[in-house]
């Protein structure tokens, strides 16, 4: 039996809680134990990992088999298992072995060695729950023999080039020494390159002919003009989201990183990455030429259905003008950019051409693409600080013709999340003065925290409040908003899309793969660089490396 996500958008909004998040209605009185005695005695989940499951062929895992798995999708709002011995006493929110998508020995040993370190039984459940979550849940198709993979965003059966390689991001230590974890991330790799390279406009795929799997309807997507067009039997969505193609450039930079194996940069996706440059260098230029015709290489008109309203200028969006910077005509969160030039999106793209030069370097191949990659890298980030900045903060978004937007959005990348991107050190002081513009009322989402135009300004994103923590050293800041996220999951255990302000038990998304990625991703980065948090010893834990 096959797990059949319901579908509906995944589209998101702008949020963060601010560290005053008693104001926000959440939850913040819950302390850290000192004694992880009790949470010791919890049965552990490597036992029941041995276990591993049939596959159709030696070559192609079609998943999951059991005809009594239940649809995760409805497993995911409603406690399961065994409560922790913590607080909150949260649930085992991990389907049964038999029911899991994909089995890593590697990422069970990861969180046993977690959880005996852990000294909040509660904060350890969120981690058994969300570090495997990706591979438990939204692994739809992998086949070996093929070199593809489908993974799902979880409530959405699509493939979403940036959630994908969120999704993936907190294993990639993992992959120098799991072999078969490392396949299955360079199959999603081969894949994507085959979707980019045909449709590099588009974000949100459907699997793959080979796969057997049907196409989803995307009801929101079919009253949406697209040029150019698209197949809806290989596209499920074509915003264009310039994050989308720095999350394959992220994904493709973090399998060599951690492997050192070439193999991945096949034919594929020597043709992806051509594409992507050519994105670049059609997205870069302003709206009108020198005689005032309208420059269009792509163009979405929205309305007609579609979730987001109808597109000015015949899809065009608002004018821009040349700063160097590459436009996006949607962020992060699926929602239309008001101005066309994202400051986090370039940040991140500054960042992963200068890593793909740097891995093409390694390989020895394709020397004009990483010259060109090294080039872009640097135009960018010095367009960025010469259009982006003003009264000593970055800007959302700005036009280059003299309009900014103060603002931020809780996806990633967002103006929050730039020192996670890796393009400066959270001590910046550009960067510190655009934090507090974030938490203050100069952002026009800010309710005593951020909020964002997707929905309604009382749902805050947990996304964002872990993006906050990549943000601070301050250890009372990150204690504060670690546990606004550790008391703020509806009894369930797992980290959702957005949580009323005012309801703890209205949450949108139960099933969000992404949003515990991150979350787990951000415990192991505090494992390392702040383990007195969070275990009972100031020893740093690092994957792969410790026992």
């Amino acid at each position: 039996m096959w797990f059949s996500p319901l579908v509906f958008s995944s589209t998101c909004i702008g949020v963060v809680a601010s560290l005053a998040s008693e104001h926000l209605g959440l939850k913040v009185e819950h302390k850290n134990p000192t004694n992880s005695s009790h949470f010791q005695d919890e049965p552990s989940s490597s036992g029941n990992m041995q276990f591993v499951l049939a596959l159709a062929s030696a070559a192609t895992l079609v998943l999951p088999v059991a005809a009594q798995c239940e649809d995760y999708s409805k497993y995911s709002t409603k406690p399961q298992g065994i409560p922790s011995a913590g607080v909150l006493g949260l649930p085992l929110m991990r389907p049964p072995p038999e029911c899991r998508t994909f089995n890593s020995s590697s990422v069970e040993t990861v969180i046993d060695q977690m959880k005996k370190r852990l000294k909040d039984p509660d904060v350890g459940r969120l981690f058994e729950n969300t570090f495997p979550n990706t591979l438990d849940t939204t692994v739809k198709y992998f086949s070996k023999e093929n070199n593809l993979a489908f993974i799902i965003t979880g409530d959405i059966t699509a493939q979403w080039l940036r959630d994908t390689a969120n999704q993936l991001a907190h294993y990639h230590s993992l992959l120098g020494q799991d072999k078969e974890l490392a396949t299955l991330v360079k199959a999603v790799i081969n894949n994507e390159a085959r979707y980019i390279a045909e449709y590099p406009y588009c974000g949100a795929f459907q699997p793959p002919p080979e796969s057997g799997l049907k196409p989803t309807v995307n009801d929101w997507a079919l009253g949406v003009t697209v040029n150019p067009p698209v197949n809806n039997q290989t596209v499920f969505e074509c915003k264009y989201e310039l994050d989308s193609l720095c999350g394959f450039l992220k994904l493709s930079r973090s399998y060599y990183q951690a492997t050192k194996d070439p193999s991945f940069a096949n034919d594929n996706w020597d043709a992806a990455i051509s594409q992507i440059f050519r994105v670049i260098e059609e997205q870069s230029q302003g709206t009108f030429d020198e005689d005032f015709n309208v420059i269009s290489y792509y163009n979405w008109t929205g309305g007609n259905g579609a979730l987001s309203p109808q597109v000015p200028n015949r899809g065009n969006g608002e004018p821009k003008g040349y700063t160097g910077m590459v436009g996006t005509h949607h962020r992060p969160s699926d929602d239309l950019s008001t101005y066309a030039f994202l400051t986090p999106a370039n940040a991140m793209l500054s960042v992963e051409l200068a890593h793909l030069a740097d891995a093409l370097d390694s390989i020895g191949r394709l020397k004009n693409v990483s010259d060109s990659a090294r080039e872009w890298s640097s135009q960018i980030r010095d367009a960025i600080w010469n259009h982006t900045v003003s009264d000593g903060v970055f800007a959302y978004e700005t036009n280059g013709l003299g309009s900014q937007y103060l603002m931020d959005d809780a996806n990633v990348p967002s103006l929050l999340s730039l020192p996670y991107l890796g393009f400066l050190n959270k001590t910046d002081p550009t960067y510190v003065k655009t934090k507090d513009m974030i938490l203050s009322r100069r952002n026009p989402y800010y309710a005593k925290g951020k909020t964002g135009p997707h929905v309604d300004t009382v749902h805050p994103w947990p996304m964002s409040l872990i993006s906050a923590i990549y943000g601070s050293d301050d250890n009372n800041e990150i204690e504060a908003l670690l546990y606004t996220i550790v008391n703020n999951t509806a009894g369930l255990g797992l980290i959702h899309e957005s949580q009323n302000v005012h309801n703890g038990s209205d949450y949108t998304r139960p099933w969000f793969a992404w949003a515990n990625s991150y979350f787990a991703e951000m415990l192991l980065d505090l494992a390392q660089r702040k383990p007195s948090l969070i275990f009972n010893s100031p020893e740093p834990y690092i994957v792969g490396k410790d026992a």
